[in-house]
């Protein structure tokens, strides 16, 4: 648990395809942090996602009903642009490995271009879920291989419904 300095509205931006234990742990202690966390799920053309938008936020919803301050919306377009529209005083970002700051690094520069109002607050994902992509669950899911230790209980079923 950490002490909650300020409140404050931090937005959790992602595809969440799907929604893992290392993205609920991020949402956690997000809330533990800055009091609110707004999961953003993007709506990207560009990606084919394996769950449609409706699946994915109604996943996140059921995971996360139990944590006071989660609100769950859809968006399309620039982060930033969403950031303003949902008056976020933050964006959060997870990190798993070196791999991952480099490229929200980049994210985080790129965002401060377009609207410098926004900082990105990075939280470092405990040991035990840093293996943990959607990718790599939907691999193992693809191949028969059990994910309840990876997703919530929901989306392992999801999983199980979408590969067999």
């Amino acid at each position: 648990m950490y002490v909650q300095v300020v409140e404050m509205k931090a937005l959790y931006p992602g595809s969440f395809d799907p929604i893992t234990f290392g993205h609920l742990e991020l949402i956690k202690r997000g809330c533990d942090l800055f009091g609110e966390v707004i999961v953003a799920v993007l709506k990207n053309p560009h990606k084919n996602a394996d769950f449609d938008l409706k699946t994915r936020l109604n996943q996140i919803s059921e995971a996360t009903k139990g944590i006071n301050g989660v609100t769950v919306i859809s968006f399309e377009g620039l982060t930033v642009n969403c950031a303003k529209k949902e008056k976020a005083d933050l964006i959060l970002r997870g990190l798993r490995a070196m791999s991952d700051f480099e490229y929200e690094l980049q994210i985080s520069h790129t965002n401060r271009s377009l609207n410098s109002s926004y900082e990105t607050v990075f939280l470092a994902t405990e040991a035990h879920h840093s293996f943990l992509s959607s990718s790599m669950v939907k691999e193992v899911a693809r191949f028969g291989g059990k994910t309840e230790h990876m997703v919530p209980e929901g989306v392992a079923k999801d999983l199980k419904r979408l590969f067999n």
